[in-house]
């Protein structure tokens, strides 16, 4: 059974409607990837949000009344809240059994559920500990200053420095398993660079199809799902290109973790196993969903994510995926506007556009 979900955006007032209902449109992709149900969806408009539980007071009895009135468990913020604007929604949400959970503890639950290797359980449990660490220091701190009582505050202060303690403590272990596996990953970078072998990089918005054009062009095993985050894991593949030589040319090819709209850039670089990938690599695959109606917006948050990560100067091939699907976008004038790109339309589910991309693969490696 589906946990029913309640999904809460603050935004400004110049902010349409179209827009605001836009924004959780995307959070309810990610809800329904975890596995949640939305049952209702709530908008507030605010210049600035409220400063102790982020919604304000009128917003969060509608909540409470919607969530005892449908059987809410769960209401989730579209926003990264601070730690004592999470602790005080969840205690006034507490009195109808709801809990609250903000855009990050979303998407960490959805990685915690989607990681399969050793090392992204470890990256989303560092990611984890950095964003709920500051909280249960802030949770503490409210503890201490509510209490009141003789000897409140001083056993409140000492609780406070234990977490803080054994928090660093596990972060420094995971810090020193996440090192010793970045080793091992830099050797085998070396030893591909000894072999003269060129590398290419798939990085893209998530759901547009990165790992189905992975399995698609190298026959790699991949785990394919039409969901959000479907894939967290590193995945190389060899993809051959025949040319001049008789041997002809072998590229290696990584999958990356997909790229979302406001996910913090300190999120991402927890996943450094998959993005190292794409800082070493040649060239960049930019996976596009051509059937998507806001494509163009994506292929803007997917750009200004690699240039965050230095990666803005890198040869890139857009690869506009699901060329099969009906599109919103003319063919030619996605050619015109992205011509710098080196634009290639294809379909990893159809195994259409292939070999050109493969054509257009080796153009960028020549030059």
């Amino acid at each position: 059974m589906s946990l029913p979900v309640i999904l809460v955006d603050v935004v400004g007032k110049d902010v349409s409607q179209k827009e605001a209902f836009e924004r959780l449109e995307e959070l309810e992709n990610l809800v329904n990837t975890f596995g949640g149900l939305v049952v209702v969806k709530k908008v507030q408009r605010r210049g600035i949000p409220d400063y102790g539980t982020f919604v304000g007071k009128g917003k969060i009895q509608e909540i409470m009344d919607d969530g005892k009135a449908l059987g809410a468990k769960l209401v989730v913020v579209n926003n990264i809240l601070k730690p004592g604007q999470v602790y005080r929604l969840s205690e006034q949400l507490r009195k109808v059994k709801m809990g609250a959970w903000d855009r990050i503890d979303l998407i960490l639950k959805i990685f915690s559920k989607h990681a399969k290797s050793a090392e992204a359980k470890l990256q989303i449990e560092l990611a984890a500990i950095r964003h709920t660490g500051p909280r249960i220091f802030g949770l503490g701190l409210d503890l201490s200053r509510q209490g009141g009582g003789i000897g409140t505050s001083g056993i409140g202060e000492t609780n406070i420095e234990r977490m803080k303690r054994h928090l660093k403590e596990h972060e420094h272990r995971v810090m020193m398993k996440l090192k010793h596996m970045e080793k091992v990953r830099t050797q085998h970078r070396e030893h591909r660079a000894r072999l003269n072998l060129p590398t290419a990089a798939i990085v893209g918005y998530t759901n547009a199809g990165k790992s189905s054009l992975l399995r698609a062009i190298t026959k790699k095993d991949a785990y394919v799902a039409n969901k959000l985050f479907a894939t967290l894991d590193t995945r190389i593949g060899q993809l051959h290109i025949q040319n001049e030589t008789p041997q002809g040319i072998n590229v290696m090819l990584s999958d990356t973790i997909g790229f979302i709209r406001d996910l913090p850039p300190s999120l991402i670089k927890s996943f450094k196993s998959t993005l190292e990938e794409a800082i070493h690599a040649d060239i960049i695959l930019h996976v596009i969903d051509y059937s998507d109606p806001k494509m163009e917006d994506k292929i803007m948050i997917v750009e200004d994510i690699l240039k965050d990560l230095g990666l803005g100067d890198r040869p890139q091939i857009f690869v506009f995926n699901k060329y099969d699907l009906p599109s919103p976008f003319a063919k030619f004038e996605i050619e015109r506007q992205y011509q710098a790109f080196s634009p290639v339309f294809a379909s990893a589910e159809r195994k259409v556009g292939l070999d050109e991309l493969k054509q257009v693969i080796k153009q960028k490696l020549k030059k």
